[in-house]
């Protein structure tokens, strides 16, 4: 019998990495060499900073309303305001747009921003628990699967200019929802992907 109660409401902060930062930041590893340039992030520049190295010229924080000291942009994905058009040779954009209502035109702001030849990466939940936290400031609205990004992806960018891939397997997916941390688990448990549960998507796409 599973215990009727999670382990954490923190995503499992308290215990260490939540299991979904885990792929999080393996994907980000492994497109280290797209974070270079001019780099805008969401809410802070923790991600441009491990994984941009050298190779960045400008750092901007994109935040959604003001308040946040670190951003240095407020501006609106859906419309565009506040944010310069075709400035950013690359895009952090991860666990954002599923607090965004009109998450298709969020995506095409995605584009908007980039400078031609320019690299979004972005990340989508398919699993979770509601952050309540976002959900009173801004409305947690939307969980994904592959094939979903996949379409919301390659009406902005076109199909042929976005990788979509999933993440996660039931032991995973479970773990992260009664709040466990990627180090309650084995390595192997987190590199296992099983095709019937999209725990986490990663996008990378292109502005051709």
């Amino acid at each position: 019998m599973l215990p009727p109660e999670p382990v954490s409401r923190e995503f499992g902060f308290e215990r260490g990495r939540p299991i979904d930062r885990w792929y999080i930041e393996r994907f980000l590893r492994e497109h280290a060499v797209d974070v270079r340039g001019r780099v805008l992030e969401v809410a802070e520049s923790t991600y441009t900073q491990w994984y941009g190295g050298g190779e960045v010229s400008s750092s901007d924080v994109l935040y959604a309303a003001s308040g946040n000291p670190d951003a240095t942009l407020v501006g609106d994905l859906v419309s565009g305001e506040g944010i310069p058009e075709g400035a950013f040779d690359c895009f952090i954009c991860t666990q954002t747009l599923q607090f965004i209502a009109d998450v298709g035109a969020a995506v095409a702001g995605t584009r908007r921003a980039l400078a031609p030849g320019g690299v979004l990466l972005a990340t989508l939940p398919g699993m979770s628990q509601v952050s309540r936290v976002d959900d009173a400031a801004w409305g947690d609205w939307w969980r994904f699967t592959a094939r979903g990004v996949e379409h919301l992806f390659a009406a902005a960018y076109g199909a042929a200019n976005v990788e979509v891939r999933r993440h996660g397997n039931v032991r995973t997916a479970a773990a992260f929802l009664y709040g466990l941390a990627a180090e309650d688990l084995d390595a192997a448990d987190l590199e296992r992907d099983d095709p019937d549960y999209h725990l986490l998507m990663t996008v990378r796409a292109v502005r051709r």
